[in-house]
């Protein structure tokens, strides 16, 4: 495992160090991983957001009315929470 030093405001190492003593984290390494972990997955998710919007928006204007298009996403939906079961 490689390395890093940071230098952080004192109000931030402090912020760092009450995260540690919730027993959470069982020191300032593991919180900051975590921190990593979570930014990693949120870019991830914005990345396949923005590819979802584009391909909506790649697919042209639809011929259905607004109902239509929300029965459809609601029938989508609830098929994919009954295979989830």
């Amino acid at each position: 495992m490689a390395t890093m030093n940071v230098s952080l405001p004192d109000q931030m190492k402090e912020w760092v160090e009450e995260q540690v003593k919730t027993g959470r984290y069982g020191n300032s390494s593991d919180y900051v991983r975590d921190l990593v972990r979570k930014d990693q997955e949120r870019a991830e998710a914005v990345e396949e957001f923005d590819q979802l919007i584009q391909e909506g928006l790649d697919s042209g204007i639809s011929e259905l009315t607004v109902e239509e298009a929300f029965t459809q996403a609601r029938q989508r939906a609830m098929k994919g929470l009954k295979n989830e079961d």
